[in-house]
């Protein structure tokens, strides 16, 4: 069987052979990409993962349509900090139980709208900031450590009601803590977790590292980015930790993807705990253990509305519980392999999520889908 010849084109590199022809493609049969959804639950814009490894009939400049409609889809391809492309990123629908055929052709891709994006922010004392369509989080670098009043060490949620990307607008105009139509930076970090960091854990006490040191992007778009802070060692107990952070975030969803490798200078595990602030008004808790689920839906902050905050671990290894500071999902994360745990936020102002129900609801079905992952099947 004859197979499709294209090009990825997006690291500028061709084969000689397409250069010497390239107003023609040899093309027998279009290389065909079957996803298949084993859940009950409708998959809408969701980033499929087709590793780039697998696309062996792939070569030149392509165009993926919906077999079905005949549309267009969008993708990316993810280098996650390589020289060569790892995944092919593809945003589909899929029906409940249903599946959705895709086929490569010749010809050049219509362009992708930016819906995320990350960067080091230098301007504002070593900030790193990143956001997508729904919400934008910065986490704290060393240089804020010498402003003490002002120092902060979790995840920080930037609250959003605009499609657009804002971080650097806000952060040229210097002007992000009040709305301003679209948004605004109302969330209190200062010495906690924030909205869903994570740290070691012993003798009923949280560890804290100081803030990152080294910060490398490995994506910026348009449909994902991911980018990896790195920590220097510091004293957990007996023990010298020192960890890498990896966090990557898609357009159109509320939650980041963290994944934690921690370095140990004795034994090979750790205990940690992955956290979200709790306010000293009453809001609204769920703790769920056996799905891996903690939502929050905060106390409402006068005119600047309320944040609902969420952690879903996949492997839920431990209690849960509330302190005076924080909600804490206990687990034990291993020095051979990485720890992974999604986290995010959402803002009764973007209209999406007006309730506490209707956050747990999303986190639930979050859950729902990491267990039912959609299912590839590629014909070359």
């Amino acid at each position: 069987m004859k197979r499709i010849f294209l090009l990825l084109m997006a690291t500028g590199i061709c084969h000689s052979s397409l250069l010497a022809s390239s107003t023609k493609h040899a093309v027998a049969a279009p290389l065909s990409i079957t996803i298949k959804n084993p859940s009950a639950i409708a998959r809408n814009e969701e980033l499929v993962e087709i590793p780039y490894a697998r696309l062996h009939a792939v070569t030149g400049p392509f165009k993926l349509i919906n077999k079905q409609t005949g549309k267009e889809l969008p993708y990316q391809l993810a280098y996650e900090g390589a020289p060569q492309p790892q995944l092919l990123l593809v945003q589909v629908s899929v029906p409940a139980h249903g599946n959705v055929v895709i086929t490569a052709v010749p010809g050049k891709p219509a362009p992708v709208v930016s819906r995320t994006y990350a960067r080091f922010v230098p301007e504002r004392k070593d900030d790193f900031a990143w956001e997508n369509d729904r919400v934008a989080f910065r986490m704290y670098g060393a240089a804020l450590e010498n402003f003490p009043a002002e120092n902060a060490h979790g995840v920080d949620v930037w609250t959003k009601r605009t499609s657009e990307l804002v971080l650097n607008k806000w952060y040229k105009t210097n002007d992000y803590h009040h709305d301003n139509g679209q948004g605004l930076d109302y969330y209190h970090v200062g010495m906690t977790l924030g909205g869903g960091d994570i740290a070691p854990y012993m003798n009923d006490s949280i560890y804290y590292p100081r803030n990152y040191r080294t910060w490398k992007v490995l994506d910026s778009g348009p449909l994902r980015c991911t980018f990896q802070l790195g920590y220097e060692a510091w004293q957990v107990g007996s023990t010298t930790v020192s960890v890498v952070k990896t966090v990557s975030l898609d357009a159109g969803s509320q939650l980041n993807k963290m994944t934690v490798q921690y370095t140990l200078k004795q034994g090979d595990s750790l205990p940690v705990v992955a956290g979200i602030v709790k306010r000293p008004a009453p809001g609204t808790i769920l703790l769920d253990e056996k799905t891996g689920i903690a939502g929050y839906w905060e106390p409402e902050h006068g005119a600047d509305g309320i944040t609902g905050v969420g952690l879903v671990l996949p492997v839920h290894q431990g209690p849960m519980e509330v302190t005076a500071q924080h909600l804490l999902a206990h687990a034990k994360a291993s020095a051979k392999q990485p720890f992974v745990y999604y986290f995010g936020a959402a803002w009764n102002k973007a209209g999406r999520y007006t309730s506490a129900a209707q956050w747990f609801t999303y986190l639930q079905t979050f859950a729902e889908k990491l267990s039912a992952p959609l299912e590839i099947n590629i014909n070359q």
